[in-house]
C-alpha cells in the first residue's frame, strides 16, 4: 500500500489545532458559495496572509483550505470528510506533497493524482488546477530534486485528463547559479509576497481564463 495515498487524520500536538482548522473549513462550506477553493499545505495556507491574496484572489470569490504541515494523506482525509461537500466551486486549486519528505517521488505523484480523482468524484464539473511542487532549499539538494521528479511524473499522469491543468510555480524562483533568494523564500521553503507573485502568477491567469472565458463567449453570442 502507498501510505501517501491512504487517507489519514493528522495527530494534533495536544492542542487540537489541526482538527479545529478542519472544522472551521467545514463551517465555511455551509456559509459561503465560492467560485474557487484552494486546498493543500502551508504554501496554500500562507497565501491568504499575503497582500497578493486580497489583491488578486479575494475578488475571484476564493476559499482557502490550506493547513500548514499537511501531507497528501491528510488532504485526502479532509476531502473525504467533508471539505468539498455543500459547495460547488468552478475551480479547485491543489498544492500538496512537499511535506512528504520520507516518501518516494513515485508514491507522492500517485497520491496527488489520487487527490485529483477524489476531487473529480465529488465535483465532476469543476476544473482542477494542480500547482506543481515548488523548489526548496537555498542550494540544490535531494528534496528539491525529488520535488522536480514528482512534477515530471505528475505531468505524465495528468496530461490529457479532462478539465485538469498542471501549473509550474518555479518561474523566477531558482536563479541561474541554482540558488534561491531570501527575497523570494525567507526560510527557503515558504514564499514572501514577491515569491507568491512569481509562483502564483500563472495560477491567477489561468483562474481568470477558466472563470470568465465562458461568460465572455456567452455575452458575445447574445450580442450577435
Amino acid at each position: 500500500m502507498n501510505p501517501c495515498a491512504t487517507p489519514e487524520m493528522r495527530c494534533d500536538e495536544k492542542d487540537g489545532r489541526w482538527i479545529s482548522q478542519h472544522k472551521y473549513h467545514l463551517s465555511e462550506t455551509k456559509e459561503r458559495e465560492p467560485d474557487v477553493v484552494l486546498i493543500g499545505d502551508s504554501i496554500i495556507h500562507h497565501l491568504q496572509l499575503r497582500p497578493v491574496w486580497a489583491e488578486l484572489y479575494e475578488p475571484l470569490h476564493c476559499l482557502n483550505f490550506g493547513i500548514s504541515g499537511d501531507k497528501t494523506q491528510h488532504v485526502l482525509w479532509r476531502i473525504q470528510n467533508g471539505e468539498l461537500d455543500n459547495i460547488r466551486p468552478k475551480v479547485v486549486v491543489v498544492h500538496v506533497g512537499t511535506n512528504n519528505v520520507d516518501d518516494s517521488a513515485e508514491n507522492v505523484a500517485d497520491a496527488i493524482a489520487g487527490i485529483v480523482n477524489e476531487i473529480r468524484t465529488r465535483l465532476p464539473e469543476a476544473y482542477i488546477i494542480v500547482v506543481e511542487l515548488l523548489p526548496r532549499g537555498q542550494y540544490p539538494n535531494p528534496l528539491r530534486d525529488k520535488n522536480h521528479q514528482v512534477n515530471k511524473l505528475l505531468k505524465l499522469k495528468l496530461t490529457g485528463v479532462a478539465k485538469v491543468e498542471t501549473v509550474s510555480g518555479e518561474s523566477g524562483l531558482v536563479l541561474p547559479d541554482g540558488t534561491i533568494s531570501r527575497h523570494d523564500m525567507p526560510d527557503f521553503l515558504h514564499l514572501s509576497d514577491a515569491g507568491y507573485r512569481k509562483a502564483f502568477e500563472g495560477v491567477h491567469d489561468l483562474l481568470q481564463q477558466l472563470l470568465y472565458e465562458n461568460e465572455e463567449d456567452l455575452e458575445f453570442t447574445i450580442s450577435e
